[in-house]
C-alpha cells in the first residue's frame, strides 16, 4: 500500500471522528516522530503515519489500527478542550524549551536546577496529558466510539509514557541530590 493511500486513510479517520464529535480543528500530516499532538499555538492536529503504524505495533493485540487511530484523535480533542490551560502554561513552555535548547541532556542531567526544571515539564505534560485523556472519556461516553476496554487500554499505555519519563528524570534527580549531600558532609 502506498503511503499516500495510508496517509489519506488516516486523515479520513482523524476527520470522522471530529465530524462525530461535532469538532472542527484543522488537521495536517508531520514527519517529527510522534504518531498524533495538538499544537496547541498552530491549534491542528498533526500525525505522522509512520510513527502511528509503529505505535500501534504496542497495541496490536488489544485494538485495530482504526480504533487506535480513532482513541488517539479522541485524546488530542481532549487537549483542544483543555486550550486556555495550555494558553496559559505558554511561558513556562517556552522557559522549558529554551532551557532544553541552551543546554545538552548531559549538562540537564549534572545540574540540580536545570533537573528540577525538566521534572517540573514532566509533572506540568502528566497534568495536560491526564486532562486530556479525562475530556476524551466524556467524549467517548457521549458519543460512544469506542469500546470502554480498548480505549483503556490505549489510555493506560498512553500515560505510562509520561509517567515512566517522570520517574526516571525524578530517580535521577534524588540520585544527584544524594550525591551533592554526600560531597557537603565531606
Amino acid at each position: 500500500m502506498n503511503n499516500q493511500l495510508v496517509s489519506d486513510q488516516l486523515y479520513q479517520l482523524v476527520f470522522a471522528v471530529m465530524k462525530k464529535v461535532q469538532m472542527d480543528v484543522p488537521i495536517r500530516e508531520v514527519h517529527d516522530g510522534v504518531n498524533m499532538s495538538y499544537n496547541f499555538i498552530g491549534k491542528y492536529i498533526g500525525y505522522d503515519t509512520k510513527r502511528l503504524a509503529t505505535a500501534h505495533q504496542e497495541m496490536a493485540p488489544f485494538c485495530t489500527i482504526e480504533t487506535y487511530v480513532q482513541t488517539i484523535t479522541l485524546h488530542e480533542l481532549g487537549h483542544v478542550m483543555d486550550q486556555e490551560a495550555l494558553e496559559a502554561s505558554l511561558t513556562k513552555t517556552l522557559e522549558f524549551f529554551t532551557m532544553r535548547k541552551s543546554f545538552t541532556m548531559n549538562q540537564i542531567f549534572k545540574d540540580l536546577d536545570l533537573l528540577g526544571m525538566l521534572i517540573e515539564e514532566d509533572l506540568m505534560n502528566k497534568v495536560f496529558e491526564e486532562t486530556a485523556w479525562k475530556n476524551a472519556a466524556r467524549l467517548n461516553e457521549q458519543y460512544g466510539l469506542i469500546e470502554t476496554e480498548c480505549f483503556e487500554q490505549i489510555r493506560k499505555n498512553s500515560l505510562a509514557t509520561y509517567e515512566m519519563v517522570y520517574e526516571e528524570d525524578l530517580y535521577y534527580y534524588e540520585e544527584l541530590k544524594r550525591q551533592a549531600n554526600i560531597e557537603l558532609a565531606c
